[in-house]
């Protein structure tokens, strides 16, 4: 099983448990779990409105690529541990990582 933990808006946390190989993207467990994410262009990396911080395991995540970096560049409250959930596949490097929801 992966495990992750989700800080929603108002600062709680919630553990996350999912299947190994499910080949899904961070946003499509956001959104199957029912969390208030957009993902308004279906997972291209093209409006932000699924946009995380990363708060713990960073460092294990797959670098950030063009489209995504582009992106976040134009966004005004994107920083350093910023990441589009859309991005980011559902693997053991995300394993243990913690992410907060930033508001749409």
């Amino acid at each position: 099983m992966i495990h992750l933990t989700i800080e929603d808006q108002t600062g709680d946390r919630q553990p996350i448990e999912i299947p190994e190989g499910i080949s899904l993207s961070l946003m499509e467990v956001l959104k199957a779990s029912e969390y208030p994410i957009l993902a308004t262009c279906g997972g291209m990396a093209l409006c932000a409105t699924c946009h995380v911080a990363v708060l713990e395991g960073a460092d294990a995540l797959p670098p950030i690529n063009d489209a995504e970096g582009d992106l976040l560049d134009t966004l005004p409250d994107a920083d350093a541990d910023s990441r589009l959930a859309c991005q980011l596949r559902i693997d053991e490097t995300i394993n243990g990582a913690v992410f907060r929801l930033r508001s749409n």
